[in-house]
């Protein structure tokens, strides 16, 4: 018999990625959360998926709300980083649209690459409860920084740009986990999002410099994330 560390005793091998017993807790508690739901998953089930006991799990999270939180702030504190860094990069009106591209892609492409498709879960009634705030206010903040880089490449692009742009482009990105969840999802997905927004701004010829530049921003950025090229 293994051990998960001493007075947790592991009933079996490691059977799940991560690092650590709370890694593996939480790859458990997305896979069953995701395909059979929140109120239907217990903690039980949870630590039977891993290969813990229940007193194990509680070692780690004092209730299956606290795995949730730590799932759901996961889906967006990637993506938020990037975003403030990317929006705090420079005020050069060139890099407008670039700096939404790279958003855009980024963003999709970590929600359409996780090993669990977590967006599904922004919809539970559960995550609306207040111990989510901390959640609710960072995509609060990515959506607001979407708004912030829309409003400067409306500025750059001229009156024929979509006023909502950025708010359009939110929409567009968060559209990818229903389409993950019915299957339509292609490695091409979150790429052709991002070019469809720069394509919103009427700026369809500049793409190919957009995409280089966008990427370039990626590169600096972002953490390793799969992209299409």
């Amino acid at each position: 018999m293994t051990t998960a560390g001493p007075g947790r005793p592991r009933k079996q091998q490691a059977i799940r990625p991560g690092a650590t017993a709370r890694d593996e807790i939480l790859d458990a508690a997305a896979e069953l959360f995701t395909s059979q739901g929140f109120a239907n998953t217990s903690t039980r089930a949870i630590a039977d998926a891993v290969g813990i006991r229940q007193s194990s799990l509680y070692h780690h999270f004092s209730t299956k709300d606290e795995i949730l939180g730590e799932l759901l702030g996961g889906t967006v504190s990637t993506s938020l980083a990037f975003a403030r860094a990317v929006r705090d990069h420079s005020d050069d009106a060139g890099l407008a649209a670039a700096r939404l591209h790279a958003v855009v892609l980024f963003d999709g492409s970590q929600l359409c690459s996780s090993r669990w498709n977590l967006g599904v879960l922004y919809h539970l009634p559960e995550a609306r409860a207040e111990i989510f705030q901390p959640f609710m206010a960072a995509r609060k903040e990515l959506r607001t920084i979407y708004s912030e880089l829309g409003n400067e490449l409306i500025t750059a692009a001229g009156p024929h740009a979509d006023p909502g742009l950025g708010d359009t482009a939110f929409r567009l990105v968060e559209s990818l986990i229903n389409l993950r969840a019915d299957g339509l999802i292609s490695k091409d997905s979150a790429s052709t999002t991002a070019d469809t927004v720069v394509t919103l701004a009427g700026l369809r010829r500049e793409l190919p410099a957009v995409r280089a530049a966008g990427k370039e921003l990626i590169l600096r950025f972002g953490a390793p994330v799969s992209l299409a090229s």
